[in-house]
């Protein structure tokens, strides 16, 4: 991979032709904070033992994929604020994709989705390492449509269009490193302006939908706002709920 500009975005940027997993590797890499500082970056466009939300694993047929760690270390000093993170990313990704499919909906699927015509194309993973936070994202560039995993999946190749994946990355980390400056730089996330991004973009709001908690339960109802530290509020009919953390599915009308 030519990744020219993405090399003049990232403090420090490592190309493997091959990983198990980049968030992984990447926090084992970090501990070495000189060489690895603020805005690090490793990909590979084969992963081999991926990870996502819930520990669940994944690898994606060679070339097909792209997966991306960031490395952040200049961080809000809130630790409230930092559960933004996740959402900026989405943000910033939710726009570097969309700057290659014009014509297509493109949005954020609440907590960390990127969702193209309602289907998945890029799923991102933040993971807390020591003081710093490694932002992981996977994106499905080449991946045909025989290929996908899922029905509810699609890519770029799907899309009949071929991604500078250049462009992706540095349109991605340029998005992501302004989110977090401004994140830090006012320790809020609505004076920052992720709040009204987050918002924006995220197609989960309106949405009638079912949420799978951690502890086994089930959410019904309709999304209908971020509250301020990034959680998702969702009216059940008989009050307000705020969820953190949980698998949230569109419910499509019949």
């Amino acid at each position: 991979m030519h990744l020219t500009r993405t090399a003049s975005v990232a403090s420090h940027l490592l190309v493997l032709p091959e990983c198990g997993s980049t968030n992984a590797e990447l926090r084992r890499r970090a501990a070495d904070a000189a060489t690895w500082p603020h805005l690090s970056v490793l990909i590979t466009d084969t992963q081999t033992a991926g990870r996502g939300r819930l520990d669940r694993t994944w690898s994606t047929p060679p070339g097909s994929a792209l997966a991306v760690s960031v490395l952040l270390r200049d961080l809000p000093a809130d630790f409230e604020v930092r559960g933004w993170i996740p959402l900026a990313a989405g943000v910033a990704m939710t726009d570097a994709v969309a700057a290659q499919l014009p014509g297509h909906e493109v949005g954020l699927k609440w907590p960390n989705d990127i969702l193209v015509g309602g289907r998945k194309i890029c799923g991102i993973l933040a993971e807390v390492t020591g003081s710093a936070v490694i932002v992981g994202t996977g994106i499905n560039t080449a991946m045909t449509a025989d290929q996908l995993p899922v029905p509810t999946a699609t890519s770029f190749a799907a899309l009949d269009v071929v991604v500078d994946a250049d462009r992706l990355v540095s349109d991605y980390l340029s998005g992501l490193s302004a989110a977090i400056a401004g994140l830090a730089r006012t320790g809020d996330a609505e004076s920052a302006g992720v709040h009204a991004a987050a918002t924006q973009r995220c197609l989960t709001l309106g949405q009638d939908v079912n949420v799978s908690l951690p502890g086994g339960d089930a959410l019904h109802g309709r999304a209908v706002r971020l509250a301020s530290d990034g959680r998702l509020v969702v009216d059940t009919g008989s009050g307000k709920q705020e969820v953190s953390s949980g698998d949230v599915v569109h419910v499509r009308p019949a």
